[in-house]
């Protein structure tokens, strides 16, 4: 499976966030915890240059905590800074102002020695479609000023919103690149719900998550379906699902369709349990855990 998606109002934003950037003194860029290289957009890099930057791993609630802190580790060996957070329960984001005030320190120590007067930091929020944005923007300003939901790309245009005194945020659409390179990358997006699902293959991003499943998180299988023993291939446990859930075609045969989707629906809404979907090893590893028979890293 080949998955892309830059649909037109992307590209847009990626040339309005550069016009933009003029005005920005901070950028936080938003990732999901469960995910967070594959959910980083490697043009961010090129885009933001040298702006402040921090870096906030978002649904940490629905992310293992132990590898979490792996991942913040990871970013601090790379200077970043780096906040997990879940912006609908608003755990750690009132620490945001304060942290986006320190990065700033520069900017606004330059104003007051030139005799400027102070004004609001400026910060810029990016990320990929579908990581809470919005969601984040409401729990700032403690108002919905920002339209939210459970699919990709629902913010399709900038905007400024300013909360109190001391920061303006400039709101932006998610922005996935062109081309994935890695097609893993691709599948972990799919399993996590950035990518529409009208575009995916349920079967094969369900069968990609149920081989890592099995590899880190048996146990929450076992639990979650009531499996006494678990099969060793990733099919034989879609059947296994589908059986418990009542995924069943004519003359007893498996529905894998129906199947395949129930289960990445509940994997997504937490109902196995905080599961994170890649660890900073993944990124080492030649074959990754659950890449399809046939397919290499870079195809």
């Amino acid at each position: 499976m080949n998955i892309q998606w830059f649909p037109g109002h992307m590209a847009k934003a990626r040339r309005q966030v550069t016009e933009k950037l003029k005005q920005i003194d901070v950028v936080i860029e938003l990732l999901d915890a469960r995910l967070p290289l594959s959910s980083r957009n490697p043009m961010i890099d090129e885009i933001v240059s040298e702006k402040p930057r921090l870096i906030l791993l978002n649904k940490a609630d629905l992310a293992d905590t132990e590898v979490t802190e792996q991942w913040v580790n990871y970013f601090k060996e790379r200077n970043l800074r780096t906040l997990p957070i879940d912006a609908l329960s608003g755990k750690g984001v009132n620490r945001l102002p304060a942290m986006c005030q320190e990065l700033a320190a520069d900017m606004l120590n330059r104003r007051k020695e030139k005799g400027m007067q102070a004004r609001a930091v400026r910060v810029m929020i990016l990320g990929i479609p579908n990581v809470g944005k919005s969601s984040l923007i409401n729990r700032l300003s403690k108002r919905s000023v920002a339209q939210t939901g459970d699919r990709p790309a629902v913010t399709k245009s900038q905007q400024w919103v300013k909360m109190g005194d001391s920061l303006d945020l400039l709101d932006t659409p998610g922005i996935l690149w062109p081309k994935f390179e890695d097609q893993m990358v691709g599948l972990r997006l799919a399993t996590s719900g950035a990518i529409k699902d009208e575009l995916i293959d349920f079967v094969e991003v369900s069968l990609y998550a149920i081989a890592y499943l099995l590899h880190y998180y048996p146990e929450r299988l076992k639990e979650r379906y009531k499996l006494t023993d678990l099969p060793e291939d990733r099919v034989e446990m879609l059947e296994e699902i589908a059986k418990k859930r009542g995924c069943v075609a004519g003359r007893g045969g498996i529905d894998y369709e129906k199947a395949a989707e129930l289960f990445l629906r509940e994997l997504r809404s937490g109902k196995l349990g905080p599961i994170t979907l890649e660890r900073p090893v993944d990124w080492e590893m030649e074959t990754p855990i659950g890449q399809p028979a046939g397919m290499s890293q870079s195809e």
